[in-house]
């Protein structure tokens, strides 16, 4: 049971070493930010404690040096630096290292642990002997009442706006007032009409209505402050905290509605007593003894269950959060749906070929609830891509500072969901893509300065949702690539013949090649060409495409266009004879006819006419030797391969598809056209096709028969 609580520990640990790694970069941009220094002081407190707990007594000490620094910089006696941040980003290194190091958790710190110690301990040695003295009690609550809408905590607010009776005549309509407060949050809003005169004494101009609002937001009194700054000098405005977070974990319940209306001053202590002395419902026997009005009543009970609703809400999230599950159960999950994927196909197949209504109704069924179990598991893995992202915020700062290098790395859509299985897989490729960044692309300070740009440069980290894939793009303002230097590189290594004719996206894919470098030298950093191979080779197992724009001297651009997930894919099914295969849907721009007499105009080339633009087309049935006869109309499965539109030649588009993906076994790892296989309905294999790779073998096919052909006729 230790074991599994020290293990719960370890993961809870680095996952705050991650956010107080973001934390730590924020804070260099935001030096003042008491929320971003109370979160560090937090985390660095949480992880000495949990290790004190679980006997990690060396990481106990050695954080609790950082965590001193850090209560000083909360009370102001230390500044926040450079030289503070890259000690304590060192020092998270090292935290990360004890927490693997299970054989001396209690043992004598490192030379490189002491050396940090003894940084820590000499900027303290350093700060002011007049910093200022620690507040007093008093004063540490006025501060947190001063600062509570910086920090943005949730809080459930009254409010109760009196307006002069000569609003209205001013011209002023509080509708879009109210409507402002509930953009703010959960907004509860009751109107007090106990002084509206008899008719005969009404002024129809005057305003003779006050309200009373209660509301739960985490926007902060200012700014509830805010929607009414145009009508407060003709509003007496009145806002104070009924319940936060803070008076829940202090224990303290509902107010009853009794002690809301005395709190409110609608109510005197004893008139309450006396109504409470009667032991019947105290709203009903309020109203009936004309002590109150039935409005207040109302608006008491309003807040009363918006406090009830804001904590229960509050709970259910705190619960939901606390769930953690073993990636190893997700993946058996995701096994047993797409099983249970296949068994539905197999169960709509039989259902379809029955002619019973009885068994149609619950094969329908039985897909409908399959696809919601199938899209909720799905859902369950995925994560935001930011996790991948934050990771490469430190390697960018640590790199720019090796090579004497100013830049930001600017990220955008850190929120786009992926499957944890691409992200992990993700993250080799976005390392190296940022490292040649850095190194080849961005300038030095001087350079850029002389050139005519900003000394800081900037890496772009963007990712978004396009269709059922996700496209990743790292961009760079830096000096771009050469054309003619990857030409003359790529001749020099024997890739391409001196006379080849290649567009720039062919010149550009040539770095993707193993073993290419433009690079002058070799760098700790890059220039071995091997970085650019691995970012291929990754991106093609995760059956994605890679894409490079470059202007020189502007910049470089690289897209990476990336499947949701690599379990269960939508994919087209078609046949070619008596085989299957399954082509990935998110490539797929239309399916043509294309008859016999087509194929005989054009000479027997491999190339159609698809609304004025000439389409080459591979034959599935010439590729994978399929020996049978020629129909007499066959289907083209228009898709784009690395950005241009090529066709697959098939017999028969079946329909769509829910794919689950099954590997082959190591005797076919030698089949570079298929990336996996999906079991249909009746039992039967349908190859996954690997489109690049379709086109590449149906190339080089062409490419050797062209040469046979010129061989024999000489």
């Amino acid at each position: 049971m230790l074991d599994q609580h020290r293990e719960t520990f370890i993961q809870e640990a680095n996952d705050l070493l991650r956010e107080l790694e973001e934390s730590l970069l924020d804070l260099e941009e935001k030096s003042t930010d008491q929320e971003l220094i109370g979160s560090i002081f937090r985390a660095l407190h949480t992880i000495k404690g949990s290790g004190s707990m679980f006997g990690y007594d060396k990481l106990a000490t050695f954080t609790h040096e950082i965590e001193t620094a850090y209560d000083l910089v909360r009370s102001g006696g230390l500044s926040v630096t450079r030289i503070l941040v890259d000690s304590t980003l060192s020092a998270c290194d090292e935290i990360r290292g004890m927490l693997t190091d299970d054989e001396d958790r209690s043992g004598a710190l490192s030379d490189a642990q002491t050396a940090i110690v003894e940084g820590f301990r000499n900027l303290l040695k350093n700060t002011h002997s007049d910093k200022p003295s620690a507040p007093t009690p008093d004063a540490v609550v006025v501060d947190a009442e001063v600062n509570s809408d910086e920090l943005q905590h949730e809080c459930t607010y009254r409010v109760r706006l009196t307006p002069s009776p000569d609003l209205f005549s001013n011209g002023t309509n509080l509708l879009p007032l109210f409507e402002e407060m509930q953009g703010l949050g959960t907004c509860r809003i009751t109107a007090q009409v106990e002084n509206i005169p008899r008719l005969q004494e009404l002024d129809p101009e005057a305003c003779y209505t006050f309200w009373d609002i209660a509301i739960n937001t985490d926007r902060g009194q200012n700014a509830i402050r805010d929607v009414f700054i145009f009508v407060e000098d003709r509003c007496r405005l009145e806002i104070s905290v009924i319940d936060s977070m803070e008076r829940e974990a202090d224990g303290k319940g509902y107010l009853k509605l009794g002690e809301i209306l005395v709190q409110r001053g609608d109510l005197s202590k004893d008139n309450m007593q006396d109504i409470l002395s009667q032991q019947h419902r105290f709203g009903e026997l309020a109203t009936e003894a004309g002590i109150i009005d039935h409005g207040k009543i109302e608006s008491a009970l309003q807040e009363q269950q918006l406090v009830r609703e804001a904590r229960d809400k509050r709970a259910t999230v705190e619960q939901a959060s606390t769930i953690r599950v073993p990636a190893e159960r997700l993946d058996s999950l995701i096994n047993m749906v797409g099983e249970l994927v296949t068994v539905q196909s197999r169960l709509t197949q039989v259902a379809n070929s029955s002619h019973s209504q009885a068994i149609l109704q619950v094969a329908e069924d039985v897909e409908r609830l399959t696809a919601e179990l199938r899209d909720n598991t799905m859902s369950i893995r995925m994560v935001p891509i930011g996790s991948a992202f934050s990771r490469l915020r430190r390697l960018v700062r640590d790199l720019s500072q090796e090579l004497g290098k100013e830049i930001d790395l600017l990220t955008e859509g850190a929120e786009t969901e992926l499957d944890k299985t691409v992200i992990e897989r993700l993250n080799d490729p976005l390392v190296h893509l940022i490292r040649n960044s850095v190194d080849h692309g961005i300038q030095n300070p001087q350079v850029r300065t002389a050139a005519g740009k900003p000394s800081r440069g900037t890496i772009r980290l963007s990712a978004c949702h396009s269709g059922a894939s996700v496209q990743v793009t790292v961009s760079d303002d830096g000096q771009g690539l050469d054309l003619e230097t990857i030409r003359l590189k790529a001749i020099e290594k024997g890739l391409i013949a001196p006379d080849a004719l290649l567009s720039e996206r062919e010149v550009f894919a040539l770095v993707l090649l193993p073993g290419f470098s433009t690079a002058q030298k070799v760098t700790n950093v890059s220039g071995r060409g091997v970085g650019m191979d691995v970012v291929k080779k990754n991106i093609d197992s995760l059956q994605g495409t890679i894409e490079i724009s470059s202007k020189q001297n502007i910049g470089t651009t690289i897209t990476l266009k990336l499947p949701l997930t690599l379990a269960i894919i939508d994919g087209l099914l078609v046949r070619v004879a008596n085989e299957f295969f399954v082509v990935p849907l998110t490539s797929i721009e239309e399916c043509v006819e294309l008859k016999l007499s087509d194929v005989k105009r054009a000479s027997g080339q491999h190339i159609t006419v698809i609304r004025g633009e000439l389409v080459p087309y591979v034959r599935l049935r010439e590729l994978f030797g399929i020996d049978e006869a020629l129909q007499a109309a066959e289907q083209i499965v228009i898709t784009r391969v690395e950005g241009n539109r090529v066709g697959i030649m098939v017999d028969e588009v079946v329909g769509q598809h829910q794919t689950v993906i099954k590997p082959l076994g190591r005797y076919y790892k030698h089949i570079n056209e298929v990336t996996g296989c999906s079991i249909l309905g009746d039992g039967t294999i349908a190859l996954i096709l690997d489109l690049a790779k379709v086109v590449k073998s149906a190339a080089r096919a062409e490419a050797a028969n062209y040469e046979n052909v010129q061989a024999g006729s000489v």
